[in-house]
């Protein structure tokens, strides 16, 4: 493995989830699959998994007073029941046929919202069923693969939350998450001290994100703000079925 290779790809993909923390959509999804051009991807995913908690702490301060506190009362519970799902069905769940339905929910949402001009629906109001439902999918989604963006997505968007209280929700919801992913993460896949050492050389990169990530959430137009979650979510909706196609087949 060239190093200097592998840094920089480390590096950017410590950028890539610092930006998501910031408030920018999706793209923290990119990471692993930067990570894996030099690295297993289940290594890549419990090597990013310290720069998303530490990345995590830094936007709950940025986000602090932008959330929907009634989604937060429904997804954070079902995000860490989601997870505990995962744990407990790790070593049964096949990740190849997760990351299929999760990448073809997420692009029958937005093909859904876009073929049929769902632009000037009315707003929905946070629901307790449907939360549960991708909140708790969120939650095993992100256990399995960091992937837990597109369900999140597909509950909220039809909210149409200001975007500083969409990217707030996120943060504070996947920050829980992935704390609680800590443990089982620890049982299941135990951390070295090379892998930590490995995180810790990329959290500049992670705090670097996450400050730029909040402020151009800030600054972008929110019709533009939510056109680019729409957009990315496709585009790693698209992203996940490639994977679990180019798996199936066994070409990676």
């Amino acid at each position: 493995m060239n190093p200097d290779l592998y840094f920089w790809l480390a590096g950017c993909a410590a950028l890539l989830v610092g930006l998501s923390k910031g408030g920018l959509p999706a793209v923290g999804m990119l990471a692993v699959p930067v990570l894996s051009l030099v690295m297993s991807p289940v290594k890549a995913a419990v090597l990013l998994l310290p720069i998303f908690v530490i990345s995590d702490v830094v936007g709950i301060w940025l986000y602090r007073r932008d959330y929907s506190a009634a989604n937060l009362r429904i997804l954070i519970p079902a995000g860490v029941v989601g997870v505990l799902v995962g744990w407990l069905t790790a070593s049964i769940v096949s990740e190849i046929a997760i990351t299929f339905m999760i990448g073809v929910v997420g692009l029958a949402f937005c093909l859904n919202v876009w073929l049929r001009k769902q632009g000037n629906a009315p707003a929905q109001p946070a629901n307790a069923v449907k939360g549960w439902f991708w909140g708790s999918l969120a939650g095993f989604t992100s256990f399995i693969s960091h992937a837990g963006a597109p369900p999140f997505q597909v509950y909220m968007l039809p909210q149409k939350l200001p975007k500083t209280e969409f990217a707030g929700t996120a943060t504070i919801v996947f920050a829980v998450i992935n704390a609680a992913k800590i443990l089982p993460y620890q049982n299941l896949r135990p951390y070295s001290g090379e892998t930590l050492w490995s995180a810790a050389v990329l959290i500049p990169f992670a705090l670097i994100g996450t400050v730029c990530g909040a402020y151009l959430t800030r600054r972008i137009a929110e019709v533009w703000f939510y056109r680019i979650v729409q957009i990315s979510l496709f585009a790693v909706s698209l992203k996940l079925i490639f994977n679990a196609v180019q798996s199936q087949l066994g070409l990676t």
